[in-house]
């Protein structure tokens, strides 16, 4: 296992991110053994940072891992979770509910603590002095309840500045999105550049874009395995990141252990790309993202606020490929297939989803546009 020295800390360079649990078989509801048995095979193959938030499976993560982490001596892993203070009700009650976090992850203290998502949006409402929520979240590092702070940014290099310019000294860590396809089509590069230049510390989300890099076109694939041919697809995007040295921790959240026994291999050793191997990888990725495609990572963010509770993830992925085949029948049919309630049309245009999408989508464009092209065929 790869380790790095971060913090006086030793952290496996591959976290297990607790937001893609596998689930019962047609329900929402994690599988509780299955998850039990990630978690052990994780820790006993060298890994010890969890990932979880206070909305993952909604909301019960935080339990899931302080039921599963419970039976293991405290200072042998690193846990992490974080404030959602991306909404003003949540700031309202940041007492209670950092208090309640505590309780569900059984433990007294979070090794790491991250101000969650923050965007060019929620960055107004982390800065309020009126929530006064960093300082909150500094008297209990002083109290020993959190290790180390820092906070997830989903937003632009500008809002980067803004928190390390009010908070730069407080303030640990940054955890962001990146892989070989947003070096430059989310501009992560400049995020990285910057991170260095001030010597802060990179946590890496959505390493393979939330599955999508390890599903790529037959004639990007072919290009890949003409050059490795053993190496498969998830083996690229990460051998990428151990190519990037500022990159501390990479979270991954695995759905299974065939991903689970997959990711501890590929972090069993340090291999970075060569400076041609990137080059290919930046080029596939140009090419790429020249379509006209919606870059979601069905994060799910935007579920968690949407007041009609439509499914934007599905949504988009139906519009997608409605984008790539112009004029089939099939997104049509898909859409004809759902009540009125679940149809892009139910949207009211509120604007809540976008707040909180870490991809920046507009998401009222595409609705407004899917409503036009498809629904009213």
């Amino acid at each position: 296992m790869i380790y790095k020295d971060v913090a006086q800390e030793k952290l496996s360079m591959i976290g297990l991110g607790c937001m893609r649990f596998p689930l019962i078989e047609g329900t929402e509801d994690v599988d509780l053994a299955a998850t039990g048995e990630m978690v052990d095979y994780a820790i006993a193959n060298g890994v010890n940072y969890f990932d979880t938030a206070w909305f993952y499976h909604n909301g019960k993560s935080e339990s899931i891992m302080g039921q599963l982490l419970s039976k293991y001596p405290r200072e042998s892993y690193y846990l992490a979770t974080k404030f959602p203070g991306y909404s003003e009700k949540n700031l309202a009650r940041k007492e209670e509910i950092f208090e309640e976090q505590l309780r569900r992850c059984q433990t007294d203290y979070f090794d790491f603590y991250l101000c969650h998502s923050v965007t060019d949006t929620s960055v107004e409402l982390y800065l309020d002095p009126q929530y006064d929520l960093i300082p909150f979240l500094l008297e209990q590092k002083r109290l020993g309840k959190i290790r180390h702070l820092g906070f997830s940014n989903h937003g632009s290099l500008e809002t980067v500045k803004r928190m390390f310019a009010a908070y730069g000294e407080e303030l640990e860590f940054c955890q962001v999105q990146l892989n070989w396809l947003d070096w430059d089509f989310q501009k992560a590069g400049a995020l990285v550049e910057y991170l260095n230049e001030i010597q802060k510390p990179i946590w890496v989300m959505e390493p393979l874009r939330g599955g999508s890099l390890c599903n790529l076109a037959p004639k990007y694939t072919t290009i890949l395995q003409s050059i490795a041919p053993e190496r498969s697809l998830p083996t690229w995007g990460f051998r990428y990141l151990q190519s990037i040295p500022d990159v501390a921790v990479v979270l991954s959240g695995m759905s299974n252990m065939a991903q689970l026994a997959e990711n501890v291999r590929i972090f069993g050793e340090n291999a970075p790309l060569s400076t041609e191997e990137i080059d290919v990888l930046l080029k596939i990725g140009a090419d790429m993202t020249a379509a006209n495609k919606i870059p979601c990572t069905k994060c799910n963010y935007c579920t968690t606020v949407c007041p009609q509770k439509l499914d934007i993830p599905g949504l988009i992925e139906i519009y997608n490929g409605y984008e790539y085949t112009p004029g089939g029948f099939i997104a049509p049919e898909q859409v004809k297939d759902l009540s009125d309630a679940q149809k892009p049309s139910a949207c009211i245009g509120c604007g809540a989803c976008e707040q909180v999408c870490p991809q920046k989508i507009e998401i009222r464009k595409m609705m407004d546009d899917f409503t036009a092209r498809i629904c009213h065929k």
